[in-house]
């Protein structure tokens, strides 16, 4: 059972606010590709018509979440205080983020925790322990869950039924010519991580960074998040990887789980 699995929560018609939904695609619109969009680009990119994302925009930027300089559109450092609401108040990043540093310290090497949303993995919790090896390990940043070792482990999580429907809803680009894109392999990469308990990825989000990943689970034995260790290939091999960093990622896990 996984905590992954668990049914979105659902409430009467009458009582959906569709104003705030589409308040909030307006935001979520922006993204790091396109920090910068028109009106007819945001309308475009969440379905409204262009007088809807006016108004939205607007009252996005009356608020202060959005800057207009008269011609685009783009969000505001003020968006930060919704992420960070997360961060300070929720339960598993506040549990997570001390023992990442407990891991950091221990291995001298960078670490993140993330969690499965839609397509990707979201970053949840992330120490560099001094490592800059990317971009992508800060909390709030997103990765393709296909190619990540966190996002192999949060996948094997699932029964077989929802990974087959989410291999076949998957854009499957080579970010790297060590990416995984045939659907077969990466439905094979998903079962080893079920049946090891971990998942190993080799340069196939970027080259040169090797990644070793385990579910975090809570007391029922739940997958509520994955956490992983970041390194550069040419200071370790994958066996290297393994052989260093499994263990105390188990200790980290077993740990965890009495917390959460």
């Amino acid at each position: 059972m996984s905590a992954l699995l668990q049914q979105p929560f659902t409430i009467q018609k009458r009582d959906f606010i569709a104003g705030l939904e589409k308040g909030l695609a307006v935001i979520e619109a922006f993204d790091q590709e396109r920090s910068r969009l028109s009106m007819t680009e945001v309308a475009q990119r969440t379905g409204l018509t262009r007088a809807a994302a006016r108004r939205y925009l607007l009252t996005l930027t009356q608020l202060g979440y959005v800057h207009y300089d008269g011609r685009m559109f783009s969000l505001t450092a003020k968006v930060l205080r919704l992420g960070q609401s997360y961060l300070h108040s929720g339960r598993l990043p506040r549990v997570v983020h001390p023992q990442l540093h407990k891991l950091a310290h221990v291995l001298q090497e960078a670490s993140s925790a993330g969690v499965l949303d839609g397509n990707d993995v979201l970053c949840i919790a992330a120490t560099t322990a001094g490592r800059i090896v990317s971009a992508t390990l800060a909390p709030g940043t997103r990765v393709p869950a296909y190619c990540t070792s966190n996002g192999r482990v949060l996948l094997a999580a699932l029964p077989q039924e929802q990974v087959d429907q989410w291999l076949e809803q998957q854009q499957i680009e080579p970010l790297t010519p060590h990416t995984i894109t045939h659907r077969e392999r990466l439905r094979i990469e998903i079962a080893r991580a079920r049946a090891q308990g971990y998942a190993m990825v080799d340069q196939e989000l970027e080259l040169g960074l090797r990644t070793l990943a385990v579910p975090i689970r809570n007391l029922r034995g739940d997958t509520v998040a994955a956490l992983n260790v970041s390194v550069h290939a040419a200071r370790m091999s994958m066996s290297d990887l393994q052989e260093r960093c499994l263990p105390a990622l188990l200790q980290v896990q077993a740990q965890l789980r009495s917390l959460l």
